[in-house]
């Protein structure tokens, strides 16, 4: 095996590493690299872990032993250029599987502080103010899944459990699932939660737009544990803005750091979390003894 580089490895993830069988000479750089660090890194590199590092063709064209990326996650054309990788017989490699339960939870804890109004409050309560707030009962309320790969079937599974009626929609025809299929209008239209489970691509990108957002309930909630760029967000925005829709659970965005400027930020009826549903310890732990194993 050629030189093997971690770019920009977590705190979390340093300490996880630290216990498992990691190959001799694996370079693991602590943070997120600036363009020249970063470089320096792939120099010699020929095989490069990548967590959530944006990598340009220039960045590769300063890798000229680079042969593969393993992409810790699926999302690797997100931050990846995918075109040039290829023209520069650089392969991408993606883990899946390994967040599946993690991701379900988070966008079910997201729903359930929504339905209850739990951060509302929480930031009420710290600002000074009490103000009970009403919540919606799970069993009266139908959830809606778009996206019925590993993370919505999951996700299918708990909201069942927690009384939830459960409805899917899929881009392509399964045999096996875990709740009723519908077609994505009968879904927009009928759904009192919209849970997101797609992966961002030219058919997904911008889907939930002004129009699919005018076709929800007026008090539904969306939960986006998925990709940003699954929704149209200034279009997001201006439902949330004018209450055309009952609130939004965020946990992903189009620019990560969210700018503090950012107009969800303003908006009270939005909950917000720093792309963390895949953050958990049995999850990492999974995703990187997977990762170790591709380079045994």
């Amino acid at each position: 095996m050629g030189k093997l580089v971690y770019v920009d490895a977590t705190p979390h993830s340093v300490s996880l590493l630290a216990d498992l069988d990691c190959p001799d000479g694996m370079v693991i750089h602590s943070g997120d690299p600036d363009r020249e660090t970063l470089r320096d890194l792939f120099v010699d590199a020929e095989i490069v872990w990548n967590g959530h590092t944006y990598m340009t063709a220039d960045d590769l064209d300063a890798a000229p032993s680079l042969r593969r990326i393993i992409f810790l996650g699926t999302g690797a054309s997100s931050y990846i250029d995918m075109a040039a990788a290829e023209a520069r017989s650089i392969t991408v490699e993606t883990i899946r599987g390994y967040g599946d339960q993690a991701v379900a939870q988070h966008a079910i804890a997201l729903a359930l502080s929504a339905l209850r109004q739990i951060a509302l409050m929480d930031r009420s309560l710290r600002a000074g103010h009490w103000e009970p707030l009403a919540g919606r009962e799970f069993q009266d309320l139908t959830f809606g899944i778009i996206g019925m790969g590993g993370i919505g079937r999951a996700t299918a599974g708990l909201a069942a459990a927690l009384g939830f009626r459960v409805i899917g929609w899929n881009r392509s025809p399964l045999e096996d699932t875990p709740c009723p299929l519908m077609s994505l209008d009968a879904l927009l239209g009928t759904a009192d939660v919209i849970s997101l489970h797609l992966a961002l691509t030219s058919e997904t990108a911008g889907m939930i737009d002004a129009d699919a957002l005018g076709r929800m309930r007026r008090q539904a909630v969306i939960i986006n544990t998925a990709r940003a760029g699954v929704i149209d967000t200034p279009a997001l925005v201006a439902a949330l803005s004018a209450d055309r829709l009952g609130h939004a659970a965020l946990d992903v965005f189009d620019e990560e750091p969210l700018p503090p400027d950012h107009p969800l930020l303003s908006l009270p009826n939005v909950t917000l979390t720093a792309h963390a549903g895949f953050k958990t310890d049995a999850a990492l732990r999974r995703l990187l003894v997977e990762a170790l194993a591709r380079v045994q």
